[in-house]
């Protein structure tokens, strides 16, 4: 069971990342291959080191949301602003390589690789980082999985874990990379209440203390309780934005 703590994992701030943007959503659209309308933002703002909550009916837009917000999806029309930077507006490559740099992503089906071990998961931006920083991200990686009850299993394949650990392995490769956005779809849903309870602790936590911007769309009322605004979202709509 993972323990709730002051602080991140040894290592965790070893050099300074950069710093957590605001966000600009400004008249979105995203539609369906028939032009259906599934999502319809007129304004979103966000501060850097808010934490979201981002809530609402299955169906209702919230996961398409998170993927316009990392450039996974790009929208029909509008903007989608990281801090200056338009990733609605950039190329394929470029907005792959924002989200390297930038963003932590936690999907809810986890997208893991079955024929690596869980560190080699938890530490997969090392592929991509420059030599001078792989051990780093590795030391990272390997913390926080220990911090979330699996470090004596970092060297078991994928396939071994259950629903919950696989969870707790997408968490600890999102966060090893020290990204000052964390984008989290459903973080707690595989989770026993005890392990759920701590990981809402630590992600709001590093919003709160860490200046790290955080959205969360989750239908568990007790993560959504722990962070700072809740956006509502009905039939591709937001119908309450509000402070917890």
């Amino acid at each position: 069971m993972p323990p709730s703590a002051a602080s991140e994992p040894a290592g965790s701030r070893t050099a300074p990342g950069p710093a957590a943007p605001d966000l600009l959503v400004e008249a979105l659209q995203v539609r369906d291959g028939g032009g259906r309308v599934l999502l319809a933002i007129d304004r979103l703002t966000l501060r850097a080191g808010q934490s979201l909550a981002v809530q609402g009916p299955s169906g209702a837009g919230k996961s398409t949301l998170l993927h316009v917000l990392s450039g996974l999806i790009r929208p029909a029309t509008g903007r989608v602003v990281w801090g200056g930077t338009d990733i609605a507006a950039l190329s394929e490559p470029a907005r792959a390589a924002f989200r390297r740099n930038r963003l932590g992503l936690i999907f809810q089906d986890y997208n893991l690789f079955e024929e690596l071990p869980a560190l080699g998961n938890a530490a997969l931006a090392a592929a991509f980082a420059p030599a001078r920083d792989r051990a780093a991200l590795r030391d990272r990686a390997a913390g926080w999985l220990d911090r979330l009850g699996l470090g004596a299993a970092g060297g078991r394949t994928v396939a071994s874990f259950s629903g919950g650990e696989r969870q707790r392995i997408a968490v600890a490769r999102a966060l090893a990379a020290d990204p000052p956005v964390i984008l989290a779809d459903e973080p707690t849903a595989s989770l026993d209440r005890a392990a759920a309870d701590a990981l809402g602790a630590d992600l709001a936590r590093l919003a709160r203390d860490g200046g790290r911007t955080l959205v969360a769309v989750t239908h568990d009322p007790a993560l959504a309780g722990l962070l700072q605004r809740r956006l509502a979202i009905a039939d591709g709509r937001v119908v309450e934005d509000s402070d917890a």
